[in-house]
Order: structure tokens, then C-alpha cells, then sequence
């Protein structure tokens, strides 16, 4: 699972430096079609971890859903077989690599619901820097749909108090963390990135890393997207005070261990 040419090394200093970078034309358009048969068994046959982000009555519609690989073969291909694993590992800078899990969120034509500004470690069971998200879309995107990332926040060693995705923060007693910034208002203060996409491409990501998302306003074109997320050399697990998201539940591992299990298996090294 070698990763493909276009991962150089400006992107991999990019992704070090800016905990964010836009990787163009690494998955094949069969890889594309196995994520959409993926995710079209997932809405027919939804697991316990679905959410429903859209307002009553609202025009459009947005969920998502995670955790399913085990049980969706589609996924499961894609972490076993395709290039992502080896596209985390060069990003990392990883001899190892763990499959973390999958998340796919949809927003469909004339969604206006945003995505909340946050980022995705405090969310998590994991301790470490050795991280990486790649956010596959499954439609074209235009910037104006395109998730946002505040570049090299995720070397801010500050702490948010996760958001769930209708705006609430999650119940957290640690005192390091605090509240999201108010970016939408001070938009300027801060150096964000989104990219215009096409299938094929991805976006990969620190689990630090700040971004928030618009709505999706097309009359036609659905924002599906597939979120891969994986783990390096130094992650840990450990169990956070309070909600998390995935719960992980049946996870029995002691904090401080590696992550090594049947719920997050080994893929590389």
C-alpha cells in the first residue's frame, strides 16, 4: 500500500507545517465508486451511531454516520486494500498505522445547516501527535461547500471542548479546556483554508486541526464525504472524562496503551 506520487515531499511538509493539505487525484475512480456503494448500504442499512443534524421541516438533509466498517465490506476493502494507509503513514511520518474509524457525513442539495468550528481530538480516545484524517469526497465540492481549516492550529497546544454538530458543547470538567474562538466574526485574525474538490481527490488533516464547514446551497449536487482516520507510532489510547465520540465502549485497552486491538487493527508496520 505504497502511497502514490503526488504525495511529495512539499505536501508532506505542508501537512506537518499547516495540519492541513489538499492531496489532488490519489484514489482511483473505482476506489470512488467502491466508497458510494459503501455509503448507499450504509443509509439503507444505518448503524447505532447514525446522527440527524438537520433541523425539523428544514429544507435539505444532514446526518452521519461512523463506526461501520466491520460490518460494511466496502470500507472494510478500502482500509485493507487502497492507498490510504499508506498515504497516512507518509504524512505521519509513521512506521505504523492503525485504522481509527471511518465517519461519513452527507449534507444534501439545500442544506443550510453549517458544520460548527472544532477540532477532532478531544472527541477521542487517543493521546499523541501521530495523527491523520483524509476527508475523501464522494461529489465534486466547490469551495463555497468545502470544509474550512485553520491553518497550524494544531499546534496551538490548546484544548476545545468538543461541539456536537447541532451547536451544544459536550459536558467536560478538565479546566485545559475552553471554548471554540468566535472565527466567523474575526475571520481575518486567522489564515483558513478550503479548496475546491473533485472525487478522487481528499484532503488530509490533524486530529488538532481547527475547521468548521458550510452549508451545502447547491439545487443538485450532494455533499457526501468520506472520512478515513488513523493513528501513528506514539497514539495511545486513553479514556477521557466524560461523552466521547466514537464511545468505544467495548474497548477494554489501559490508558497508556497502544491502540493495537480488534476495534482499531494494525494496517501498516
Amino acid at each position: 500500500m505504497a502511497a502514490p506520487a503526488p504525495l511529495n515531499q512539499a505536501r508532506i511538509d505542508a501537512f506537518q507545517r499547516d495540519g492541513v493539505v489538499r492531496l489532488e487525484g490519489v484514489f482511483s475512480p473505482a476506489w470512488i465508486e467502491r466508497l458510494r456503494a459503501g455509503l448507499e448500504r450504509n443509509i439503507r442499512e444505518p448503524g447505532p451511531h447514525r446522527r440527524e443534524y438537520s433541523q425539523p421541516g428544514a429544507p435539505g438533509h444532514f446526518f452521519g454516520d461512523y463506526c461501520n466498517w466491520q460490518r460494511i465490506p466496502e470500507y472494510r476493502d478500502f482500509f485493507f486494500n487502497s492507498p490510504a494507509a499508506g498515504i497516512a503513514a507518509a504524512l505521519m511520518g509513521s512506521r505504523k498505522v492503525n485504522l481509527f474509524h471511518e465517519h461519513v457525513i452527507v449534507k444534501e442539495p439545500n442544506t443550510a445547516e453549517r458544520t460548527p468550528w472544532h477540532h477532532d481530538q478531544p472527541y477521542y480516545c487517543v493521546d499523541g501527535r501521530d495523527n491523520c484524517s483524509l476527508w475523501i469526497p464522494l461529489d465534486p465540492v466547490a469551495r463555497e461547500s468545502c470544509v474550512e481549516f485553520v491553518a497550524g492550529s494544531h499546534r496551538w497546544d490548546r484544548w476545545f471542548t468538543p461541539m456536537k454538530f447541532v451547536g451544544v458543547e459536550y459536558e467536560r470538567d478538565e479546566a485545559d479546556y475552553e471554548s471554540v474562538p468566535d472565527i466567523d466574526n474575526h475571520r481575518a485574525d486567522y489564515d483558513l483554508r478550503s479548496f475546491e474538490l473533485q472525487p478522487g481527490d481528499c484532503i488530509a488533516f490533524h486530529f488538532r486541526t481547527v475547521h468548521g464547514a458550510p452549508g451545502n446551497l447547491s439545487a443538485s449536487t450532494r455533499r457526501r464525504a468520506f472520512a478515513a482516520r488513523f493513528t501513528g507510532d506514539d497514539a495511545t489510547f486513553t479514556r477521557r472524562a466524560g461523552e466521547t465520540s466514537p464511545p468505544f465502549a467495548e474497548v477494554t485497552l489501559e490508558n497508556g496503551a497502544p491502540l493495537d486491538s480488534q476495534t482499531f487493527p494494525r494496517l501498516l508496520g
